[in-house]
């Protein structure tokens, strides 16, 4: 029986009715893919705002935290919140968002936290509080302002560098209202961006003091040498630099007088009061310089006040609270004290006393200076070549090769010796980076290259431990007579006899060797040895300088490349071309690689898409197979990475013909190669040549690591681009032929 037209009629509309639901679903898929897509892209650019204002704010954190702030909690979807600091003891507020004034103002002061903040203490990863009212009612300045702000949903974020706590971020919502999980994750990441930005800031910090301290140093050392004999205007400068650069309202500057003290230069007191401290003056029996005297390296009074003792209790009167002694010694010999005053009670931290210390050694050897003056300008021409290498350090900061020349010519010319040289210490050999005098012996030590320490040679004593070693009489000695190469070259090439080596040392690490011959036996004195070791403290400081700005600066390079390659990823979306080239430049770049190249994998062979400093690319971008036993198996296999610091030596070059002549091909000696994973899947490898035989550092692995990072999320986000529009051409596709089935 054929169908009736009413019941074709049915049939249609009912296919149609599908198609329309059909139509209906794709779309809410279509929307929901969008939606992913553009959250995505408004991550990545809150991301990379953040790290352009770390990067155009180097050391000034309040515009980053307000910035971190603003882009969290818009992602978020978060009103109110706040980031906060940790000292070791308590929290304080440096930035917020939505906060009335008030609590703003209360959390601004230090605050010891409440239970929240004890969580993150015990090391949890957040702490999420879906209702505040649901709580017990907290008494504590935090938990007050919480309530009080009527705040319902909160989420805490810590902010950790080192399993260390540095403080936390925070989003809340006057709803009840829980933070998702992608919520979470996404303050997390934020809170990630405020430690780089607190460690970067920690940095410059830390060059910068190490900067004022040096030029204060010098200028001190100057006035030092503009005033031979003359200790008022030196003493005078000693207070001013040391309080200003420690904070001080007052202070002075006592040398022994007899059986008592006077002070010789007085700072920020009253006429009257430095009247009374200038006048001999035996202290009483509670006065801490007896504690000095006994030994102590410093003495720190927290409330003088509570000393029974007349001078600082005038001190007291006059509105002085804290007080900071430290002694003048030479050897055993107690000369004086440096007293640092403040007006309320505020201990001095470990960084100020250190600091008041070495002022307080700069005063000692302005005294000693002008006691050698009445007898030698000896005294006057060191402090002027140390003022000069501490110039030097000072206009070339992170430049080592004029220090070194001018710490060598200054020190030979102190110490009597017309040739030497520095050599820095990588942990296994001596690299000679600085010499003079001798031509002929310094070209024969270029042509050794690296020095290893020989068995008894003054290279193995240093090592060993030793600060200074000098030996006599090189020809009489057993290490030359035993035939040891560099000891005849000393001899036969330098003509040298007498030798003094001393070990540069920053923290019991050794970093390298100043040395001083002599063409006579002509012992070094007791003055020289220490004239040595003061020019070796000071290439101590300018490595440790160099080695603070290099750091430095390889953070902002970093930074900067990070975001370059995150801004390529959001210019080229779903265009992966541009983002390998400009991400493999950088890596390249920063991780010191001769060339390197990308692939990716689909499971069953690899295909290199994107090389750098490789003229041939396209010979050899052709899909691969990992061979049983190449680097890239390891990699299918679970590895974390492959690093070989000499590929010649691997079990890969030695077992796999393949392996071996693409790395002959290209002479490659190291190779580092990272995998870029995402929840446990292969998707590809980063691959960084080195034609010499040089290991890739830690931290070079952990910066192709994370370029390796921004690979997957470039891949990632080409992945849900191109399935958004796979979807939206179905969905338009589906479109026409109801549009075709309706018309």
């Amino acid at each position: 029986m054929s169908a009736t037209p009413d019941s074709t009629l049915a049939n249609s509309e009912q296919r149609i009715a599908d198609l329309e639901r059909q139509l209906a679903e794709r779309e809410a898929e279509l929307a929901e893919c969008k939606a992913e897509r553009d959250e995505a892209l408004e991550q990545q650019t809150a991301t990379a705002a953040v790290l352009q204002v770390i990067n155009s704010s180097p050391g000034d954190l309040a515009p980053v935290f307000d910035a971190i702030l603003e882009k969290a909690h818009t992602l978020c979807s978060a009103e109110y919140g706040g980031l906060a600091t940790y000292d070791g003891e308590y929290f304080r507020l440096v930035a917020a968002r939505g906060y009335p004034e008030d609590l703003v103002e209360a959390l601004r002061r230090p605050f010891h936290g409440n239970f929240s903040h004890q969580q993150l203490l015990r090391g949890e990863r957040y702490v999420h509080i879906e209702d505040v009212l649901a709580l017990p009612e907290m008494t504590d300045v935090a938990g007050r302002a919480t309530q009080e702000g009527g705040f319902r949903t909160v989420l805490m974020v810590p902010l950790r560098k080192d399993g260390t706590l540095l403080g936390h971020i925070s989003a809340s919502r006057q709803e009840v209202r829980p933070f998702t999980e992608k919520q979470v994750a996404l303050l997390q990441n934020f809170a990630a961006q405020a430690v780089i930005a607190m460690e970067n800031a920690r940095l410059i910090t830390e060059t910068r003091e190490a900067l004022e301290q040096q030029t204060a140093t010098a200028e001190v050392l100057q006035v030092i040498n503009s005033s031979p004999g003359d200790l008022a205007p030196v003493f005078d400068a000693i207070l001013e630099k040391a309080h200003s650069l420690c904070g001080t309202a007052s202070g002075s500057l006592h040398i022994a007088d007899g059986d008592g003290f006077r002070a010789v230069a007085v700072r920020g007191v009253s006429g009257s009061f430095a009247d009374v401290l200038r006048q001999p003056m035996r202290p009483g029996p509670n006065h801490p310089v007896w504690r000095a005297i006994a030994g102590e390296l410093f003495v720190q009074i927290p409330n003088v006040s509570e000393i029974d003792d007349l001078r600082l209790q005038d001190g007291a009167k006059g509105g002085f609270r804290t007080v900071l002694l430290v002694p003048l010694r030479k050897e055993e010999l107690f000369l004086g004290y440096i007293i640092a005053s403040r007006r309320e009670v505020r201990p001095f931290s470990d960084k100020q006393i250190a600091l008041l210390q070495n002022f307080a050694a700069q005063a000692v050897i302005a005294m000693e200076n002008a006691r050698l003056i009445n007898e030698t300008r000896e005294a006057l021409e060191q402090q002027t070549a140390t003022a000069e290498v501490l110039q030097v350090i000072n206009s070339s900061p992170g430049d080592l090769a004029p220090v070194f020349e001018a710490i060598v010519e200054k020190a030979l010319a102190l110490c009597g010796a017309a040739y030497g040289g520095l050599g820095i210490f990588d942990g296994e050999c001596f690299n000679a980076v600085a010499g003079r005098g001798h031509p002929e012996y310094h070209a024969w030590l270029r042509q050794q290259g690296p020095i290893r320490p020989a068995p008894g040679s003054t290279i193995a004593r240093i090592v060993a431990g030793e600060d200074a070693v000098q030996i006599t009489d090189i020809a009489n000695d057993e290490v030359y007579r035993a035939g040891s190469p560099s000891r005849r070259a000393l001899v036969e090439i330098g003509g040298f006899h007498t030798l003094l080596s001393m070990a540069l040392r920053k923290d019991n690490t050794l970093l390298g060797m100043l040395q001083a011959y002599r063409q006579e036996v002509r012992p070094f004195s007791d003055k020289q040895i220490a004239l040595l070791h003061n020019f070796a403290a000071q290439a101590v400081i300018a490595m440790e300088n160099a080695r603070l700005l290099t750091v430095t600066r390889e953070a902002l390079e970093q930074q900067t490349a990070t975001t370059e390659v995150l801004q390529i990823i959001n210019s080229s979306p779903g265009d992966l071309a541009p983002v390998f080239d400009t991400m493999l430049e950088k890596a390249m770049h920063l991780c010191e690689a001769a060339f390197g190249d990308l692939g990716v994998f689909d499971g069953k062979q690899y295909r290199w898409v994107a090389a750098h400093g490789i003229p041939d690319f396209a010979e050899y971008s052709f899909q691969l197979r990992p061979d049983g036993n190449a680097p890239l198996e390891q990699l299918t296999r679970g590895e974390r990475l492959i690093h070989l610091a000499d590929v010649r030596q691997s079990d890969f070059y030695r077992d796999s013909p393949a392996f071996r002549s693409n790395m002959d091909r290209r002479a490659v000696r190291s190779l580092l190669v990272v995998p870029l994973r995402k929840d446990g899947e292969l998707l590809g490898a980063i691959r960084a040549y080195r034609q010499e035989v040089r290991p890739f550092s830690d931290k070079q692995i952990a910066l192709l690591q994370n370029f390796a990072a921004q690979a997957v999320i470039a891949m990632e986000n080409a992945r849900l681009l191109t399935e958004t529009r796979e979807a939206l051409e179905q969905q338009t596709a589906t479109a026409e032929v109801l549009g075709v089935i309706n018309s």
